[in-house]
């Protein structure tokens, strides 16, 4: 019984390092798509189906950031959509 038990662990740990194995390389893939998006891409694709374009001077830098984080939770956007997209707000 105790091998049986053995063999389970066994293959339950190789389980899990598979399955992180291929969530960090996943991760990889999608950070590297979101890195070759522009703030303006990102922008189109994330908020402008609620928004309408804005004027850069609706806001100051930090209160950019202020609705930048506010609006990553909203709209499940990454640290580096959301830098990306507040950088384009700002221009």
């Amino acid at each position: 019984m105790k091998t049986l038990n053995k063999k389970n662990l066994i293959g339950i740990v190789v389980i899990l390092v598979g399955i992180l194995i291929f969530l960090s390389i996943n991760g990889c893939f999608v950070s590297e798509k979101v890195a070759a998006k522009s703030g303006a891409q990102l922008w189109a694709e994330n908020c402008q189906r609620c928004h309408n374009m804005p004027s850069p001077a609706t806001f100051s830098p930090e209160q950019w950031q202020t609705v930048g984080m506010h609006m990553q939770t909203r709209a499940q956007l990454t640290n580096q959509e959301r830098d990306k997209i507040v950088e384009f707000l700002k221009q």
